[in-house]
């Protein structure tokens, strides 16, 4: 088998191009899981701050929604 040497700069120029055509290749599936830890973020800052407020009833947040 041959011996393949390569330098850092060069295997780092490889790497950048090898993600780079997965995420043009793969579009809908980063944009998936970039939309989901978005969401994921957003619903612990929402749970943090609820955390500080005070708690409402079921009833009174199916109002809101229904609105």
């Amino acid at each position: 088998m041959a011996e393949i040497n390569l330098d850092e700069s060069r295997l780092k120029d490889l790497m950048k191009t090898a993600i780079l055509e997965v995420l043009q290749e793969q579009k809908e599936v980063f944009y998936d899981l970039l939309a989901e830890i978005i969401e994921d973020i957003a619903l612990e800052k929402a749970i943090e701050e609820g955390k500080n407020t005070e708690p409402v009833s079921r009833e009174a947040i199916f109002k809101i929604l229904e609105s």
